[in-house]
């Protein structure tokens, strides 16, 4: 097992990456890195690559050319028992949850405890506990994910991303469906998770005022390319014009209503505006 390099003051670094599907560039040679510790926003336009960007960290994807160094090692070229030691050390929340229909939440909880360690059924019935006990409900083990809300689905999802006391949790959109008390409450828990265990936590969000709220270090993608990195205060204060029209939800600037096109007159093959 590889020893974190904790004299790296980032834990994660994309560099000079290009990755796509089919034909299709959706990240051209990005190069960002996530501060050891903080909490990184990860934002802009949809369509810009962010759920992408987690995929890679995640070792889900592979980049075309580029590196993906996670504590320093590229797992591009690691082999799957590698790639597996590797993602022990992250944990992840999914859109919506994707909590498994047809167990409890206890059982969703100890899924990757009992996947990836030998602990007792006792040992693992306290660490679930402690995890669900972390995120408010310790007295929810029972339930069945049909019989929780949109906010407890999240907070399970979280337990779970956590039950293995990861270095890294990426979250991806946890703010999206909820009301917003749900929202606040999932992301104060971020907060504290990344805080009190000493984590490194990246979102992807488009939710801009919880997000300013909790992150330390902002990244903003769009069309395949970083338009920004730094605090937040350097964000809010950016005279870009990409930057700008995103912090204030401009509906005009940079990023446009309509997908670029040919114009209607060539489209339709007669001037349609006299």
């Amino acid at each position: 097992m590889l020893m974190p390099d904790t004299t790296n003051p980032s834990l994660v670094e994309l560099r000079k990456l290009t990755f796509g599907y089919a034909q299709r560039t959706v990240l051209d040679g990005v190069s960002l890195h996530l501060p050891r510790g903080k909490v990184t926003a990860l934002i802009g336009p949809m369509g810009g690559g962010k759920t992408t960007t987690l995929r890679l960290m995640g070792g889900q994807l592979h980049a075309w050319s580029g590196q993906m160094l996670f504590d320093g090692q590229d797992i591009g070229p690691m082999d799957q028992q590698q790639l597996y030691a590797v993602r022990r050390r992250m944990g992840m929340l999914f859109q919506f949850a994707a909590l498994f229909a047809d167990m409890s939440v206890f059982e969703n909880v100890a899924f990757p405890l009992r996947e990836h360690t030998d602990l007792s059924d006792s040992q693992i019935r306290d660490i679930v506990l402690m995890k669900l006990n972390a995120v408010g409900l310790r007295n929810a083990r029972d339930l069945m994910p049909s019989e929780v809300s949109g906010g407890m689905a999240k907070r399970i999802g979280i337990a779970r991303a956590i039950a293995l006391d990861p270095e890294l949790v990426m979250y991806d959109e946890p703010f999206s469906g909820l009301d917003p008390i749900s929202v606040r409450v999932v992301a104060r828990l971020i907060r504290q998770l990344n805080d009190s265990m000493g984590l490194t936590s990246i979102f992807v969000s488009h939710e801009l005022k919880q997000t300013l709220g909790i992150a330390d270090h902002v990244i903003i993608l769009d069309s395949g390319k970083i338009a920004f990195q730094g605090s937040v205060k350097e964000m809010q204060e950016s005279t870009d014009p990409l930057v700008f029209q995103y912090v204030n939800e401009l509906p005009d600037g940079p990023v446009r209503f309509h997908y670029p096109a040919t114009t209607i007159d060539e489209d339709f093959g007669f001037p349609v505006h006299p």
